[in-house]
Parts: C-alpha cells; structure tokens; sequence
C-alpha cells in the first residue's frame, strides 16, 4: 500500500511539473511567435498547440526509452480523444458558441481526418513501425509548411489580435531552454510512476495513458482553450485543439516512432482508435461551417463519459 502511494504521489508531482513546465514554454512561445508577427490563429494551431502538447511528446518518447512503447499509443489516442471530447466540450460550454473565421474545411480539417485515419490503418496490425514514423514526420512537414505559407494571406487577423508584442526579448527565450529541461525530466518520472502503478494494480499501462495521462497531459489545452473561449476568442480555442490533435497524430506518435517500435495493445486497436476516428469525424461535422455550439459541447462530454467507462469495462 506504501509502495502504492509512493508512486502515486510521483505521478502527480511530476505531471504538476510537467505541466507547470510546459505553461512557461508555452507562454515564452506564445511571445516569440506574436513578436515575429504571427497571426493569432497561426499561433493556436502551431506555437501554442505545439507547446501545450510537449507532455505527451516527452512522455511518449521517455516511454519508448524505458521499453514501455505500449504508452505512447496510449497517450496519443487517449490526449487526441481528450482534446476533441473533453477540451472542446468545455470550451463550447463556457463560451455558449465557438466560431472562427479560418477556413477550415479548405485544408486543416481534411489534414485532421487524414491523419487520423492513417493512424489507424498503421496500427491495426498492433506495430508501428520506423517507415510508419518517417512518413508522418512528412505529413506534419507538409502541414506546418502550409499553415506557415498561408500567415502572408491573413494578416487582418494579426491586427484584431490584442497581444501584439512589437519586441523579441531574450527572457522567454531562455524560458523557452530551462522549461525545455523540466519537461523531459518530470516526464522520466512520470513514466516510472505509471509503468510502477499499473504493475501494481495489474491494469494495463496503455489504458492508464489514455486516461489518467491524457487527462493530465491535455491540462494545458483545457486551459488554454478554455481561457480563449471565455475571452470570446474561438478562433485560438478551436485552431489549438486541431493543430494539437495533428501534432500528437503525427509527432507525438511519429518522433517515438523513429527512436523504436511502437506496439499497439488491443485495447487501442478495438475501443481507442474506432473512438477516436468517430471523435476526429464529429469535429469536421461540427466545425465545418466554422461554429460549435452549446449543446454540441454537451454531446462531446457524454461520448467522453462513455469513453472512459468502456476502456475501463463499466459499460
């Protein structure tokens, strides 16, 4: 029972670490973007996305380090179904209605039905491989280079955008390196800490990454998100969540993919990826004419509920 709360108390102070440390990061590279004059939606679905989901790239790639790979599908259909269900869910609520004025269906949401059906078909046989990770490592490539292209044809947004830094100073910067540190250190224990709690509770740890880690990885899209949408922000709150989702699909699970062999438990193979792909196809539908409203949110909140108690056998 010791042993238990030991790693329990672990856990959670490493995910608060992590999760503290990966604020900062996300704030100096919030500044940094917008002082080189990029616009607010840009930053959502880059900068910001990128930064709020370091949790799960550094404990995916930990994972992978520790012989534990199973985590890393875990973590990534687990944050993904998180952002879209839970995260998206909230944000609609608090803000009542969510709009943005990018278009989405053009590019962005093609790119994140794309990727989450070829996530699925690499992962059906339960292994994904090195070949599998370099061509999402393309993928993203191709994303970032177009979303990047595009900040030359949007730059009204960048004048309604509120925080607008005409300077780069060093401060975030070194922020940026120190914060970079903790991620990969508090991650390392927070890894330990589940491959130790699901040994001693004999769950798999693959169902404690899709639930207990997501939730505490997708803290940062939760409250970035979430923050954006109660200062009537739509656009930041719903390009975070799509740009994250794209960045777990083809980062978090295509990086730990080039350093070993990710193996996908069944559990993610008939609950996780058919939930996910499901969630994935509910986005499209309901920002593709670029608003989600209240009771949309509230439907996402009962499909998560519904998520959390299938994997652990409730319903």
């Amino acid at each position: 029972m010791l042993t238990l709360l030991f790693w329990v108390l672990v856990f959670v102070v490493s995910l608060g670490v992590l999760l503290k440390s990966a604020d900062f990061f996300t704030d100096s590279a919030e500044e940094i973007g917008l002082a080189l004059g990029i616009p607010a939606f840009i930053v959502g679905v880059t900068i910001v996305s990128i930064g709020t989901s370091l949790p799960e790239l550094a404990s995916s790639i930990v994972a992978v380090l520790e012989g534990s790979s199973e985590i890393v599908s875990g973590n990534v259909v687990g944050s993904n179904i998180t952002n879209i269900l839970l995260v998206l869910g909230v944000s609609t609520i608090i803000a009542k209605k969510l709009t943005t004025s990018w278009e989405l269906v053009r590019v962005d949401l093609p790119v994140l039905i794309g990727s989450a059906l070829l996530l699925v078909a690499t992962c059906l046989d339960g292994v994904f491989t090195f070949w599998d990770a370099v061509l999402f490592i393309i993928g993203y490539i191709i994303y970032i280079s177009y979303t990047i292209s595009m900040q030359k044809r949007n730059k009204r947004e960048m004048i309604r955008s509120h925080k607008v830094i005409k300077k780069l100073r060093l401060k975030p910067i070194l922020i940026l390196i120190m914060s970079s540190i903790f991620i990969y250190i508090s991650a390392k224990y927070m890894v330990e800490s589940i491959i130790q709690v699901s040994q001693i509770l004999k769950i798999g740890t693959e169902v404690l990454a899709a639930t207990v880690v997501a939730l505490g990885t997708s803290f940062p899209e939760l409250i970035v998100s979430a923050t954006a949408a109660r200062k009537g922000k739509g656009a930041m709150a719903i390009g975070n969540i799509l740009g994250s989702n794209i960045f777990n699909t083809f980062v978090v699970m295509g990086v730990p993919g080039l350093i070993g062999t990710i193996l996908v438990p069944n559990d993610m193979i008939y609950i996780g990826l058919p939930v996910m792909l499901g969630a994935t196809i509910l986005y499209f539908f309901e920002t593709q004419d670029r608003e989600v409203t209240g009771w949309e949110g509230g439907i996402l909140l009962l499909l998560y509920a519904f998520f959390i108690m299938k994997l652990f056998g409730v319903v």
